[in-house]
């Protein structure tokens, strides 16, 4: 990876931890389901009028748009509301990033170094110390939110492969209309498990003072964190295989809990910095051991198509000699004849 990309890499790094300071603001006037909903719908609108279709398989942007648009977020957002600390969020959801390397093993078919093996296990051994320490909040409030962000990181992996599979020739289109897929179904879950009136009740007081805070975290969350920030994301997962872009992400908890620190105030304890740090170090490396450069099997470069004798050996037997190319083919034919007209 060259630094220009590994700088786009650092970039996103910083938006999207900044991002969670956008989404507890929004939470904290909106419903969680209609929150992520009213996000895309604000974009697929104009996504729909004004931007071209990308040029992807349809299958691809369903995946893209099913695993980074609907589960993420609607079980991110879920879990910030039943009491998943923001700063701590933003670490658990990079659960993503093993997700996404074994994803990319088992259906891609793509190759890790070997210490990009070790940088991942490195990261799930930190994941599981956090987990220890929120299974002694309980189990309502600890595991039940931690278990939530789980399965937003599983989605966001899923939407990364999709984004791989897609190979955009215009990765901001495809980020664009990937915003199209998760308005009607999150608005769906909202109905179903929100009722009709909370979303309305929202919009409603959107205009007091705590209104206007969840209105500016909403701006943020679909101008930063979505369109410059994904937008990036997908570029990366174009150029590069899906392991090597993955470990960027375990950086995003680096901002997200100083964010949280310094602007609402969460006080991490002492074994969750512990995990958070073990999480980085893991982090670190994997992207020394990207530099591996791992190639998925699919690639045809990697699997050249071999010559039509490749099969046929040659052998060479001592005292005997070679047939030349005018003996393989045969005494000459004489030239037939053209037929009078």
């Amino acid at each position: 990876m060259s630094t220009r990309h590994r700088l786009i890499g650092l970039t996103v790094v910083v938006l999207w931890g900044l991002n969670f300071i956008a989404i507890h603001a929004g939470l904290e006037h909106f419903p969680p389901f209609f929150f992520a909903a009213l996000r895309f719908a604000l974009m697929a609108v104009p996504v729909i009028l004004f931007v071209p279709f990308p040029n992807v398989p349809v299958r691809w942007l369903l995946l893209y748009g099913t695993g980074f648009g609907i589960i993420q977020f609607a079980f991110l957002f879920l879990a910030l509301a039943t009491g998943m600390p923001t700063g701590l969020a933003s670490l658990v959801l990079q659960s993503s990033a093993p997700f996404t390397v074994v994803l990319g093993v088992v259906l891609l078919g793509e190759r890790m170094t070997r210490r990009q093996v070790v940088g991942i296990g490195v990261a799930i051994g930190g994941m599981v110390l956090i987990g220890i320490d929120r299974a002694e909040a309980g189990a309502g409030i600890g595991v039940l939110p931690m278990l939530l962000t789980l399965i937003a990181g599983l989605g966001w992996a899923f939407g990364n492969l999709g984004s791989r599979m897609a190979k955009p020739d215009n990765p901001m289109r495809l980020t664009l209309w990937m915003c199209v897929i998760p308005p009607i179904p999150l608005y769906l879950v909202s109905l179903v498990i929100e009722g009709p009136s909370a979303g309305v009740d929202a919009l409603s007081t959107a205009f007091t003072h705590e209104g206007l805070i969840a209105l500016g975290g909403l701006a943020y969350v679909i101008v930063l964190g979505t369109v410059a920030g994904s937008g990036l994301w997908t570029y990366l997962m174009s150029k590069h295989p899906a392991s090597t872009v993955a470990p960027f992400s375990l950086l995003v908890p680096v901002v997200g809990i100083t964010a949280s620190w310094l602007v609402l105030g969460e006080d991490p304890s002492a074994l969750q910095l512990i995990g958070a740090a073990v999480v980085i170090v893991g982090c670190l490396g994997g992207m020394m051991g990207a530099a591996g450069r791992a190639v998925p099997v699919t690639d045809s470069s990697a699997c050249p198509t071999p010559p039509r004798n490749a099969g046929r050996a040659s052998r060479f037997v001592p005292g005997r000699r070679s047939r030349r190319p005018q003996e393989l083919a045969g005494p000459p034919r004489e030239p037939v004849a053209a037929k009078a007209p």
